[in-house]
């Protein structure tokens, strides 16, 4: 039978990986390489959430990590969110001009990367993202005190509970209470997540990323129609008001998302 390994070694361990991560993924970020945003958004994640859970250290890297993660995310929004509006647009019936849609949305999307590209490598230059790798760096040496962490078991039923929690506070809301409800949620479901990623708990992970999966398109549609709102001012409202609607159906029922915690 494996030896259970301690919290604070499975959190140094992840610390370590995952600067590894973000510092390998910043070449790819500066020549915007496929999904590169994206990825290192997701790596500063995974270090915020580690970091997260030693309680009681007010750690430097933690503030440069949120935010770098503010910088990078208008600009994963402009490389995600223009991929999935444009696809949708040419989608729609002939007689709705999908291809003048799809052209309208592209350059929405090229509009939006290319005032959040110069963000994003103006703070790869600068000395704070430096000073946060080298924060980085020295925590993967000499990481926090974690001797006092509970067992990862005991952390991962109170993630799970966290989840359960902000799931049943989304019930009977409705318009933007509960899409600010089901975001808290899918934050709760993310961090769970990613403690089950550090423990390389199969079974936590799986659940957790279908709760996130679920809820995530959910916060995606709710940015999509924030866009769509923004782009019928400028003309063609009926065609984005159809695809407006379609982002409308994306929907989720805290009571059916909550059946995937229990599963095994």
């Amino acid at each position: 039978m494996s030896k259970v390994r301690p919290t604070d070694e499975l959190l140094a361990a992840r610390i370590a990986a995952q600067t590894v991560v973000l510092a390998g993924l910043e070449p790819l970020v500066r020549v915007d390489g496929p999904d590169a945003v994206h990825r290192m958004r997701v790596s500063c994640r995974r270090l915020r959430s580690a970091l997260r859970e030693y309680d009681g250290p007010d750690l430097a890297a933690a503030a440069g990590l949120r935010r770098l993660g503010q910088v990078l995310g208008p600009a994963r929004d402009a490389e995600v969110l223009g991929v999935a509006l444009v696809a949708e647009a040419r989608a729609l019936p002939p007689e709705c001009g999908p291809e003048l849609i799809a052209a309208e949305v592209a350059g929405w999307a090229g509009r939006r990367a290319a005032t959040t590209r110069p963000e994003v490598l103006a703070a790869l230059d600068s000395a704070w993202y430096r000073a946060l790798l080298g924060e980085l760096g020295e925590l993967s040496v000499r990481p926090p005190d974690g001797t006092g962490l509970p067992p990862y078991r005991k952390l991962a039923r109170r993630a799970e509970r966290r989840v359960a929690r902000r799931l049943h506070a989304a019930r009977g809301l409705t318009g933007a209470a509960r899409d600010t409800a089901l975001h808290r949620a899918r934050k709760a479901a993310k961090r769970a997540r990613y403690l089950g990623e550090t423990a390389g708990a199969a079974g936590l992970t799986r659940r957790m990323t279908a709760v996130q999966d679920a809820l995530g398109a959910h916060q995606d549609a709710v940015v999509a129609r924030q866009v769509l709102r923004e782009l019928a001012r400028t003309g063609h409202p009926f065609e984005y008001g159809v695809l407006y609607a379609r982002q409308s159906a994306v929907d989720c029922v805290p009571e059916e998302i909550e059946k995937l915690l229990r599963r095994g």
